[in-house]
């Protein structure tokens, strides 16, 4: 999937997002924000300027957030991403109001919506995770030049001895046959088994 697919799956399948900030001891704070728009340029979200979430944003404009849809874990898709925000006003609040109609009901009128401010997040990286099939699927992404971190575990194949260890206790089954040995990184579960049992150390994490 592109980033910009992935972003508009969090922003109009998923909607709803539990976003953590620091507040002004430096202790994690959530609260659940729905994501208003998606585009190349990153998300838009809004909140009122008497709240205490603005006001951790505007003090540490950083973020992290979840979302997750499906009926049970095994429909599950979650996405995950941190990244830097930053207030664009009253800039874009019409074209929520007419993609987020609901809006309306809880700030009728134009005097109501003086409240509100537009913020954007428009640096980030993130993983996008969908249980929904077996193994299950796992892509890193990044928007606003940010770059891709990738976690996990990986065998370096200079000291793989091909002892089958690490695929015989791989959950996901995503570890070649092939020696030396090669870990899917879109299907790993990063459980770290093939790290516990490989007697020769070749298997790292990844950080």
């Amino acid at each position: 999937m592109t980033t910009h697919e992935i972003l508009h799956v969090l922003q109009s399948e998923i909607h709803s997002t539990v976003f953590a900030t620091l507040d002004s001891q430096g202790l994690p704070q959530t609260c659940v924000i729905d994501l208003m728009l998606a585009d190349e340029n990153g998300l838009y979200f809004l909140t009122a300027k008497g709240k205490s979430f603005y006001e951790r944003l505007m003090a540490r404009p950083f973020v992290a957030l979840s979302g997750m849809k499906g009926q049970d874990t095994l429909s599950t898709v979650a996405v995950s991403l941190r990244g830097a925000v930053r207030s664009l006003g009253r800039e874009r609040l019409g074209e929520i109001f007419e993609q987020n109609p609901y809006m309306a009901r809880i700030y009728p009128t134009e005097e109501s919506r003086e409240a509100l401010e537009v913020f954007q997040i428009y640096r980030g990286e993130g993983e996008f995770f969908d249980l929904s099939q077996l193994p299950p699927f796992r892509q890193s992404f990044a928007f606003g030049g940010e770059t891709v971190h990738e976690t996990g575990y990986r065998i370096r194949g200079e000291a793989c001895i091909g002892c089958q260890g690490c695929r015989s206790v791989c959950p996901a089954g995503c570890i070649s046959g092939a020696v030396p040995r090669v870990i899917d990184g879109s299907h790993c579960i990063h459980c770290g088994n093939c790290l516990r049992v490989c007697p020769v150390g070749a298997v790292e994490k990844i950080s």
